[in-house]
């Protein structure tokens, strides 16, 4: 392993604002909003201001998957949140999220509005009012929750971390992507010797575990993520395949998938999602 630049660091650091490539137009070292801007408000209990990144599938699919059910009281209206115009940055998305990443739920279901924000607290808050795609037994449950909290400590690693690197850093460099390739490759594994044993995450029943992770590690799998399906090998996880084209079939997966979609096929794209018969 060579390394061709070295970089010192200073005593204390500035922020630079054109490094960061693809993304140096919308990161920066302080929070808050940068300009005044009210959040439109549809019909329906559930707001939602989205994009088809993985975390914004993980709530869309969950959305779908309740209304499939037939929990009507999950209908929803899926806004497109610009993140590349900086449209986290408005102030109505920050007094939703403060912390001004996607997605951002806004439940109206109740007398006061209640903010949801970071997509793992956002599936259990709907998992628990609906009552769905949680164990009842106590053992299961756990073993659910400690998937679906796997999912939250792990992804930044594929995504802040290999994903970045390998796919939009200004420049390629070898230590970082080695570092997170490795990483990513030790998720698979893990996934992939927990799947070899069950039919989903978390045993025979499909939960709120292989909701959060399926965006993630099944559309890496599948070749959706980064270009990367042959550098990672990941024909090789072949349990984790397995779990991720079965999950890529059920058809609320597919109607989440393609909510505040805007690249692609046309046909996988939708850019907001204001009742059922958008889909169609």
């Amino acid at each position: 392993m060579s390394e061709n630049n070295s970089y010192t660091p200073p005593a204390v650091w500035t922020w630079d604002e054109g490094s960061g490539g693809r993304f140096a137009s919308i990161n920066r070292p302080i929070a808050g909003p940068t300009h005044d801007k009210e959040l439109p408000v549809g019909e329906h209990p559930f707001q939602l201001y989205s994009l088809a990144t993985p975390n914004g599938v993980k709530v869309t699919v969950m959305l779908e998957e309740l209304l499939a059910l037939g929990h009507s009281g999950a209908e929803y209206d899926a806004w497109i949140t610009d993140i590349m115009e900086g449209d986290q940055f408005g102030s109505g998305f920050v007094s939703v999220n403060p912390n001004s990443k996607i997605p951002a739920l806004l439940d109206r279901s109740e007398d006061k509005p209640i903010r949801v924000f970071e997509s793992g607290a956002i599936l259990m808050h709907l998992a628990e009012k609906f009552d769905a795609f949680l164990p009842k037994d106590p053992a299961t449950r756990a073993e659910c929750f400690s998937w679906l909290f796997w999912q939250m400590g792990s992804a930044p690693y594929l995504g802040g971390g290999f994903g970045h690197f390998y796919a939009y850093a200004p420049e390629k460099m070898e230590y970082p992507i080695n570092r997170f390739t490795m990483e990513v490759k030790r998720q698979l594994d893990v996934l992939n010797r927990n799947l070899e044993e069950r039919r989903f995450l978390c045993g025979d029943d499909y939960t709120v575990a292989d909701i959060a992770n399926y965006p993630w590690y099944g559309a890496l799998v599948q070749g959706k993520l980064y270009e990367a399906a042959e550098f990672l090998d990941v024909e090789s996880y072949t349990h984790v395949r397995r779990w991720a084209d079965e999950i890529a079939e059920r058809p609320a997966v597919k109607r989440g998938r393609r909510v505040n979609r805007v690249w692609g096929e046309e046909s996988s794209q939708l850019r907001e999602r204001h009742q059922a018969s958008d889909l169609d």
